[in-house]
């Protein structure tokens, strides 16, 4: 099935300049290797393009069950040059988990998950 990255992770952002750190945590174990696979580079670099971003290096923590990625370029030329509203980047995790997709076995998602329940039906 087809979810954004929070049904499977979850992440949190920070900054340093104009480069933007935003980890991704998966909920299962399970989960990392299919998100090595799918979560890439090229991936995270095109979800934040539009804020201007020029490069993007993963960092896998496999003990962790998590990815780091530093995407350069993302904050405007950092918190004192930036006349944007998230200087510091904090909820750049939000647009990560939100905006990009991936393809998971149903069996990856966490107990009580939403996307588990069956659509509602249409009268």
């Amino acid at each position: 099935m087809r979810v954004p990255l929070h049904a499977v992770a979850h992440g949190r952002a920070g900054d340093k300049g104009d480069a933007s750190n935003v980890s991704l945590v998966c909920y299962r174990a399970e989960a990392w290797p299919v998100l090595a696979e799918q979560v890439t580079e090229a991936r995270v670099r095109e979800a934040f393009r539009h804020l201007g971003a020029s490069r993007g290096t993963r960092f896998d923590l496999p003990n962790l069950m998590a990815f780091n990625f530093l995407i350069e370029g993302v904050l405007d030329g950092g918190v004192n040059r930036s006349r944007g509203l998230d200087r510091h980047g904090k909820t750049l995790s939000f647009l990560l988990l939100g905006d990009v997709e991936v393809e998971v076995d149903p069996a990856l998602l966490p107990e009580g998950s939403p996307y588990l329940a069956e659509p509602a039906r249409r009268a």
